[in-house]
């Protein structure tokens, strides 16, 4: 009951996909001192007298300020009246909230001050040691010199390329206008630790456990999702406050209104999940395959890792596997698969690596390695490869050409389509007999599902099944993977912009909007799917231009233009010049009647479409089609029926095809 009850607020509360989380490792003893910022101490939570008012360029607290409030004790972005607010929950010491405060600040470009406004929330992860002090010095800039100093401070933290050190540090006091010398009576004068604990009691009331944290509009979204998830959600909450601010409810109140609402609705969703069973409970099909295997196949419990050799979490997780092999013996085998994220460069390379060790001098060989590459994941480049390879006395001009022409992509492909089959986001991700456990959590929870499967193991040997023949026993009652989630689309019109096989077996019809960003990636990820499935992928472009973006609508007239004119080819040359670059100056009136000029349009004509709208019907039919299927957001990818929302990773639409395929004979 108790349990239930949380629920409604504690949503989030899971470690979910690419996010830092305390459960990833035990708090710092109590009576630790907290380290120091620029040379000088930071003062323990608490501490000092309230928070002061932030100077003038701070953003103006409001009459109601919602759940998730944003007042002028916080740092914020853009204005207070714009119809969309990402709170983000963030630690200095993350290195997924650095990769996030890159892909908010592509966001804020995307969206401009007037639509999107993002405000800091602290919450210091007790493992990250100088994370607190941190924050508390950048709680004092902001009440001492405002935003525009506390965003100096943040930017030249997350934009260093080195991990968070006295030397960035002391960079970021310098670029906010502050020498250490000043800072302590700063965070005297300041109470920046009593904003730093007012934030992290939001946090808790709000369920958040780890970062980044984000809150759309108070939509949540947990982890350093892509730029293409927040863009979803942010496309929505525009249309919701248009239609708000349409119902004559003012703009200040608007951010209150649908925080609100987004809330309850999220709390609401969570008590309906907390009452059905609980995800750790369920099977889930995790086929070993040819995976590299510790332990012996006669072991009652098989725990399945989906690991990043980049990910520092990882490597934390396999201290606790370790002990968990010591303690159960030959109970437990342990099964490594590749989940490299799109985000750490390196990751797929040291699994090449690893793969190639294997490769070359068997399993013995690939546990080596793989205990190398995660110890040392500050340095994956290829010298550090090439010095796991020469240490482990492979063939090392072999191990580097194997990297370089990834020979074990296909496997590496493998487990990344079977962690999205499973629903992992993120890495590490375990499966232990097929139950799920996310994130690098506490050693007891891996034992309490450890214990209950060894005793329904061995009731399975009693019963006569072969201790060999377990695991298999076990995973003939998993739930299999459900399929992607299909729409109704009709066939493209005859003479719509195609490419690839003319008869393919396989149609994409891929909806697009040429200002959007995410629709220029997935554009690049189409070409390199029509090159990997030859001869059998058509690739058909239709049009879906977002009503927030001004220039999409006239772009993709004269895209349209360009086919009227040049057949094809004309309309994929322009296609690619728009998606050179999405911004106005490359999709304004002056930038496509230069596009037609370098195409060799007729210029008259080609002014004339655009002046008396030719195409703009055939435009709006496609965004029809589109709208009566449920896409809301760009980019979306129809394959053969399946959907495929946003720039997904190539690897994804692999998959999809692949099934797509088998269903076509």
């Amino acid at each position: 009951m108790l349990r239930r009850t949380l629920a409604a607020v504690a949503w989030i509360s899971l470690l979910f996909s690419l996010a830092c989380s305390p459960a990833l490792s035990p708090p710092a003893p109590d009576g630790s001192r907290p380290a120091k910022v620029g040379g000088v101490a930071a003062r323990p939570p608490g501490a000092g007298p309230a928070p002061q008012a932030p100077p003038s360029d701070a953003p103006q607290e409001e009459a109601d300020p919602g759940p998730v409030p944003v007042t002028r004790a916080d740092p914020a972005r853009g204005s207070r009246l714009a119809p969309v607010t990402i709170v983000v929950f963030s630690d200095f010491e993350c290195p997924y909230c650095k990769h996030l405060a890159g892909t908010l600040r592509q966001l804020e470009q995307r969206y401009g001050p007037e639509r999107l406004r993002i405000a800091w929330k602290n919450f210091p992860l007790a493992f990250h040691k100088r994370a607190r002090p941190n924050a508390e010095a950048a709680m004092a800039v902001f009440a001492h010199a405002g935003a525009s100093a506390f965003w100096a401070f943040h930017d030249a933290i997350f934009q260093a390329d080195e991990r968070l050190s006295p030397e960035v540090e002391a960079t970021a006091l310098r670029r906010a206008g502050v020498t250490p010398g000043q800072l302590e009576q700063l965070l005297e004068k300041s109470g920046a630790a009593r904003k730093v604990d007012a934030d992290m009691a939001l946090a808790a009331r709000l369920g958040v456990t780890g970062t980044p944290a984000s809150f759309i509009n108070g939509v949540p979204l947990v982890g350093a999702q892509p730029a293409a998830r927040f863009a979803a959600i942010i496309d929505a909450q525009l249309a919701e406050a248009r239609a708000l601010r349409d119902e004559g409810t003012p703009p200040a109140q608007v951010y209150a209104a649908l925080t609100k609402k987004n809330l309850a609705a999220a709390a609401a969703a969570a008590a309906r999940d907390d009452a059905g069973e609980e995800d750790s409970a369920t099977v889930h099909l995790v086929p070993v395959g040819d995976s590299p295997v510790r332990g012996e196949d006669t072991a009652l419990v098989t725990l399945v890792m989906f690991g990043d050799y980049q990910c520092p979490f990882c490597g934390r997780a396999m201290s606790t596997i370790e002990k968990l092999t010591a303690q159960y013996g030959d109970r437990l085998r342990v099964v490594w698969k590749d989940n490299p994220l799109s985000f750490h460069a390196r990751a797929e390379p040291a699994a090449e690596l690893a793969r190639e060790a294997r490769a070359q001098k068997g399993d013995a060989a690939f546990w080596q390695a793989h205990e190398r590459l995660l110890s040392g994941q500050g340095t994956l480049d290829d010298a550090a490869l090439e010095a796991v390879a020469a240490a482990l006395k492979l063939n090392v001009a072999a191990a580097k050409r194997a990297v370089a022409s990834r020979k074990h992509a296909a496997r590496i492909d493998a487990d990344m389509e079977l962690a999205d089959d499973l629903g992992v986001r993120g890495t590490p991700h375990f499966f232990i007999n097929g139950r799920s456990l996310a994130g690098a959590r506490p050693i007891e929870e891996f034992q309490a599902i450890i214990d209950e499967e060894i005793r329904r193991a061995e009731a399975l040997v009693v019963a006569g099944t072969p201790r060999a023949a377990v695991y298999e026993a076990i995973q003939k009652q998993a739930v299999p993977p459900a399929p992607p989630p299909k729409v109704s689309v009709p066939p493209p019109p005859k003479g719509h912009p195609g490419k690839g096989a003319a008869a393919g077996k396989v149609v994409i019809q891929v909806f697009a909007d040429f200002q959007c960003p995410y629709c220029a990636r997935g554009a690049a990820t189409m070409d390199a799917l029509l090159k990997a499935f030859p001869g059998k992928v058509r690739v058909v472009f239709r049009h879906m231009p977002l009503p927030f973006h001004p220039d999409a609508q006239l772009a993709a007239e004269a895209a349209m233009e360009a086919l009227a004119q040049k057949g094809p080819s004309g309309f994929w040359k322009m296609h690619d010049l728009l998606f050179e670059d999405t911004a106005s100056s490359n999709l304004d009136r002056a930038a496509l009647e230069r596009h037609a000029a370098l195409l060799g349009l007729d210029a008259a004509r080609f002014a004339r479409a655009l002046d008396e709208r030719t195409h703009r019907a055939a435009v709006e039919a496609d965004a029809a089609v589109a709208r009566g299927a449920g896409i809301n957001g760009t980019p979306a990818f129809v394959i053969n029926g399946y959907l495929v929302n946003g720039a997904q990773p190539l690897v994804k639409f692999k998959k999809v095809v692949r099934r797509a395929l088998g269903e076509a004979g």
